[in-house]
């Protein structure tokens, strides 16, 4: 941890030392998804309801995959930038340092710019807080706070996948980006709109139904409370075992460049 921290720090620094380039950055990773957000908001002023889901309804499963997508985004950056340090060979380095591979990686590169995707993300969150209050006990909260953190597991799993996958094919896949940046396009809408073996598929392979749809029903009073549904969220977090396994699976096979 304490590596991992000084590593964050040394990234802060450096980037801080462009602080006009740093904040137009920030501000693009800001207006990006405001958009859609906006185009989500005319959808709902041509249909009242989504499958029974309304626009605030709507918008904290929005606000939900796209918060826990920022900060994974922001930390988990070094594995989703990997197939860099298979083509120059600088993994090398990483394998001889007395340290782990996942520590290294991850202090590889960081993404402090997505604070502006994250600050939009909270605002959405806040408005729908607003329009649904009523409906939330403050354990309700914590529960969302659990299903962000998953979110945030979730997608940094992917991105230990998509690294992995660089061993043997040198360059990252763009097939990554249906799990991640797909991921996130259609979690942010009820997984009730889609066919059922994408629901099964987005439920059981790539668990975000787990962490964003089931519970937030749960949540909202669409469904009746079962214990399955309180433990959901933790399964998410599971997701993280095996695709680290599959990472050391992979670094196992790795075959130096010699450089």
């Amino acid at each position: 941890m304490q590596l991992y921290l000084k590593y964050l720090k040394i990234h802060f620094t450096s980037q801080m030392a462009y602080r006009t380039s740093f904040i137009l950055l920030s501000l693009g990773q800001f207006f990006v998804p405001f958009l859609v957000f906006v185009s989500m908001f005319y959808m709902f002023q041509r249909f009242d309801t989504i499958q029974g889901w309304s626009f605030y309804e709507v918008a904290l499963c929005y606000s939900i995959v796209h918060a826990g997508f920022a900060i994974s985004e922001c930390f988990a950056r070094g594995f989703d930038s990997f197939s860099r340090l298979v083509r120059t060979g600088e993994f090398d380095r990483v394998l001889v340092r007395p340290r782990g591979t996942v520590v290294q990686v991850l202090g590889s590169k960081f993404e402090f710019t997505r604070v502006g995707r994250m600050f939009q993300a909270l605002i959405v969150m806040v408005i729908a807080f607003s329009n649904l209050g009523d409906r939330f006990a403050y354990y309700h909260y914590l529960f969302i706070g659990l299903m962000i953190l998953s979110s945030v597991i979730i997608f940094t799993g992917i991105y230990i996948l998509g690294a992995t996958m660089c061993f043997w094919t040198v360059q990252a896949l763009e097939v990554i980006n249906l799990f991640s940046d797909g991921g996130r396009e259609m979690s942010q809408y009820p997984l009730s709109i889609y066919k059922k073996f994408i629901r099964v598929f987005f439920t059981y392979v790539i668990p975000f139904g787990m962490v964003n749809y089931y519970p937030l029903m749960m949540v909202l009073g669409k469904i009746d409370y079962k214990l399955v549904y309180v433990f959901m969220p933790i399964f998410g977090l599971l997701f993280i075992l095996p695709c680290l396994l599959i990472w050391s699976f992979g670094v196992k096979r790795y075959k130096s460049t010699g450089s």
